[in-house]
């Protein structure tokens, strides 16, 4: 395959920029957030997640930012859903694309969730049945595709068995996650590579943190593999909060910057995307005292 002549990126600055902010930030501000992301010309905000407040806080208002956002006729606002609790909770507020979630490393399964892998695949089946029959889109994430905190290396074969399972169970989408930042372009590579001789690359996304600077070197291998689809988060806000060492998603601005450099269309405003980051960068350290990924 060849370098895409056009790239969507999902930015996931809302749901996962923001659940990683240890101070709360303010309802009204992720709401402002991604009012403001709506108008950059991106075609898919993850918003935010119906997870349990008891795990993750930061999202208790879920339900209040999903229902207070402007929502742009065309653009997809996902949210993460963990149980079918939270798909019901998301569905009373009108939800349409849902998100689930798990990790090819059988050890972070068992740290995050007291669960196995396939365990949490049949946790994730009925939640799918749901939204099938509800006509709700599924996005599924793959996170520690590149290394785990705690089992080190993540066997390729187990990366592709959950994608396969996940896009078998019906995801659209599969994003592939280095959950904590530990890859490198040869490894990402052969991961894409890999996963790809199963789904097909039209259903894949890449999800890259930039703990060691990487990130971008890491997309630009897979993008000449053909990927189309690269999660990202606006001003490199974020980071998985059960991952030791994992530092912020790569920023939105600097992907955008780096396809837009190599003629690939993104359908985004470059100045209003950082214009936001901007933004978004002087609200957490104003409101919160807390410090994002990095100020565009």
């Amino acid at each position: 395959m060849t370098t895409p002549s056009q790239v969507r990126i999902v930015e996931v600055g809302p749901r996962d920029g923001l659940q990683n902010e240890k101070a709360i930030v303010p309802t009204p501000t992720k709401i402002e957030l991604i009012d403001r992301l709506s108008a950059t010309g991106l075609q898919t905000i993850e918003a935010t997640s119906f997870v349990s407040p008891k795990w993750v806080p930061q999202l208790a208002d879920a339900a209040e930012v999903y229902t207070g956002i402007q929502k742009k006729p065309g653009l997809r606002y996902p949210v993460l859903v963990p149980n079918l609790q939270g798909y019901a909770r998301a569905r009373e507020v009108g939800v349409d694309e849902i998100a689930v979630f798990t990790a090819a490393s059988e050890a972070f399964n068992r740290k995050n969730i007291n669960a196995s892998i396939a365990e949490s695949l049949e946790r994730f089946a009925p939640v799918i049945e749901r939204a099938k029959a509800d006509a709700v889109a599924v996005r599924g994430y793959v996170s520690t595709v590149l290394g785990c905190p705690y089992q080190g290396e993540v066997p390729l074969a187990d990366v592709v068995r959950v994608a396969k399972a996940l896009h078998a169970m019906g995801c659209y989408e599969i994003s592939l996650g280095d959950t904590i930042g530990i890859g490198t372009p040869a490894k990402a590579r052969a991961m894409l590579a890999a996963v790809s001789a199963e789904v097909p690359m039209s259903a894949l996304a890449i999800h890259f943190h930039d703990t060691r600077g990487q990130a971008l070197a890491n997309i630009l291998a897979c993008l000449e593999l053909g990927v189309g689809v690269i999660d990202s988060a606006v001003s490199g806000v974020g980071g998985c909060p059960y991952a030791r060492g994992a530092s912020g998603n790569v920023a939105s601005e600097d992907v955008v910057y780096m396809l837009h450099g190599m003629g690939i269309a993104t359908g985004i405003d470059l100045d209003k995307l950082i214009e936001t980051g901007r933004w978004l960068s002087a609200q957490l350290a104003r409101d919160n005292g807390s410090k994002v990924g990095k100020a565009a």
